[in-house]
């Protein structure tokens, strides 16, 4: 399933949100409303205790293996395909932009935490979920108290036989201490809590003869091979593909097409193959060989140097473009109703669209005849095409699709530069002072001689890469750079060390606005400046502003300036979804931040923090919770 926080003020139930990627989750409380073992209002019973003026709980939205196999059952009668597993259908049940689709699923929530909460709560696990029992919440049946890890070592074979007669599909238990106080004294280890911990039952195994080898093609030119398998059930679940996810780990396998392959599921979701069954081989299978050209363009493939996956560098290539324009429609990115991936394919085949700004200038008569589309569907994926003109400049620039430019560093983005222009303004200024360093280092680069001088010369042919980010605030840069270089001045005397100098001190004050971002290293800096001095992205996205989508930042009201000159970094798992806790600290003049630095104004903590906690620590950055921050925001 997936995790769920549920909020409730005066016993009322206020909100429900997913974790997401424990960084941005989704709000789903309509949603959740839907489900019968949510209660809308607690205590359920006259004899419970009171609720606190404040509660929030976290469990997990699944369904149950019995409900699953009704559903396929009703979605075979039908005529309509079948839910591959029960995880991802919980998931995507519960995302439902229609309560009444969410309605129609069988699902069951399970509380199992509290959050936080305004009263004292119980001091041991054990007496938390006795307590959350009281309220009307639905727990998990299956938990166990024991008194010494000696008792709960001999109980962990019997948890493991009984894995199957458990009410839903699971692939192990989690063991916490039961003193909530200790637990949280011994903090957290990255992301893992020391306070608990998962044990997983051994992944099931099954064998199978692998048929054929596929090849997926991602937006970013990424070469997948994918196993097709003769179908064989694993873990409750019949299994027909496995990742292979590169050349390399098939040749490490040493598996070939007709082998009888050993395949996992691991973690009850994902099957992989660990190898083949040598002993059943009769001499007819066939070795796997990579490809040397795109199955799509017919592009010359290319293994970057120290990669081990193949590329299709082609940009045009056709399923690439299908990749990207899948993406960028998609939830995590525009968000497009009405325009799904089946939809984007007969776009593409028609020559409706070739890129992600031609979506903005489709008209009524370009969807007419497309399959499933009527005229409430045109009507609909339309009003959807021109709503989507007005996402904010951190959807935009997420839905780019620009590698290692995620929803966080998105964010980050948008509230830095006003604009996208702002942004391509400062790459392009970049680009072309990393191009006039190069001009000045290109004659003694290419004429190094020793290993020592070679080493020296590569690093003056990205200078964003390795020497802006190493030298932004450094003081000295002529004599750093000439002690760096010492081995490729050694060669040639004659290296103008000064004016290289003043070529990387303007390299440096081009992007100095990137530079200044905490947690954007070199390689995401360079990447960003790569994509938006690009003169094809450049064309994209001035199609894209003259088709009229909005670029610029989003002016959020403001409602104070508690937060002007300060940086916030949020961790952890909130009792609202991210994007509100966002929204508080920069309407009230605040800035958010992807990672911690000495810079960092403060780190707001939520439930299950990770590796910024643990760095705001050893920085001695001020270390606050979401209550906090609400007080400093609305001081009495």
């Amino acid at each position: 399933g997936l995790t769920i926080v549920l909020t409730y003020e005066n016993g009322i139930l206020r909100s429900g949100a997913t974790r997401g990627n424990g960084e941005v989750g989704d709000d789903v409380t309509a949603n959740v409303r839907t489900l019968k073992t949510v209660p809308l209002r607690i205590p359920i019973q006259r004899d419970a205790p009171p609720a606190p003026a404040r509660l929030v709980v976290r469990g997990e939205v699944l369904i149950l293996k019995e409900d699953f196999k009704k559903l396929n059952e009703d979605q075979a009668a039908r005529g309509h395909a079948i839910y591959v597993n029960a995880r991802n259908t919980a998931s995507g049940s519960l995302k439902q932009k229609d309560p009444r689709i969410t309605a129609q699923r069988p699902l069951t929530a399970f509380v199992y935490d509290i959050v936080d909460s305004s009263d004292p709560t119980p001091a041991t696990e054990w007496e938390s979920l006795a307590y959350l029992a009281q309220l009307g919440f639905n727990l998990v049946p299956d938990c166990e108290r024991y008194d010494s890890l000696d008792a709960l070592a001999a109980a962990l074979p019997s948890w493991e036989a009984r894995r199957h007669s458990f009410p839903f599909e699971t692939d192990g238990i989690v063991i916490k201490v039961d003193q909530v106080a200790l637990r949280r004294e011994l903090g957290v280890v990255g992301k893992d809590p020391r306070g608990a911990t998962a044990f997983k039952f051994p992944s099931e195994e099954a064998t199978t003869r692998l048929l054929d080898v596929t090849i997926n093609v991602g937006r970013t030119g990424k070469v997948t091979p994918t196993a097709v398998l003769e179908p064989v059930f694993v873990s409750g679940v019949t299994v027909s593909n496995a990742t292979l996810h590169n050349y390399e780990v098939i040749r490490d396998l040493d598996i070939r097409i007709g082998d009888r392959v050993i395949v996992k599921r691991s973690g009850e979701v994902i099957p992989y193959i660990i190898g083949p069954v040598e002993a059943a081989r009769d001499g007819s299978e066939t070795p796997i060989r990579p490809p040397t050209h795109c199955p799509f363009c017919n592009t010359p493939l290319v293994q970057p140097a120290g990669a081990v996956d193949l590329f299709c560098v082609n940009p045009r290539c056709p399923e690439r473009v299908f990749r990207s324009l899948e993406f960028f429609v998609s939830r995590q990115a525009m968000d497009i109703e009405n325009i799904g991936p089946q939809t984007i394919r007969q776009l593409i085949d028609e020559r409706k669209i070739t890129r992600e700004s031609d979506l903005f200038t489709l008209s009524a008569e370009d969807l007419h005849g497309l399959e499933g589309f009527a005229e409430r569907k045109i009507a609909n994926a339309l009003a959807a095409i021109e709503a989507a003109k007005q996402r904010p400049l951190a959807q935009v620039i997420t839905s780019l699709g620009i590698d290692g430019v995620g929803s966080v560093v998105a964010a980050t983005l948008a509230s830095e530069f006003r604009s996208i222009d702002a942004l391509i303004d400062t790459c392009v200024r970049t680009q072309q002072a990393v191009e006039a360093f190069r001009s000045i280092a290109a004659p003694f680069a290419q004429n190094a001689a020793s290993p020592e001088a070679v080493r020296a010369a590569e690093r003056l042919t990205n200078p964003l890469l390795d020497l802006a980010v190493r030298y932004a605030d450094a003081p000295d840069v002529e004599k750093r750079l000439a002690r760096l270089l010492k081995p490729l001045l050694d060669e040639h005397p004659d290296l103008p060390i000064a004016a290289l100098s003043a070529a990387l001190l303007a390299v440096i004050d081009a992007a100095r606005p990137l530079l200044t971002i905490s947690g954007l290293g070199g390689i995401l800096i360079n990447g960003i400046v790569t994509w938006f001095s690009n003169e094809d992205n450049i064309a994209l996205i001035r199609a894209m502003q003259a088709a009229g989508v909005s670029m610029q930042r989003a002016q959020a009201a403001a409602l104070g300036d508690a937060f002007n000159g300060m940086s916030f970094v949020i961790t952890g798992t909130m009792s609202v979804p991210r994007e509100q806790i966002e929204q508080l600290i920069t309407s009230h003049g605040g800035k958010i931040s992807s990672s911690v630095s000495k810079k960092t104004s403060f780190v707001v903590v939520g439930d299950s923090p990770g590796s910024k906690y643990d760095k705001a620590l050893a920085l001695g950055v001020p270390i606050i919770s979401e209550a906090d921050l609400r007080k400093m925001a609305s001081p009495a």
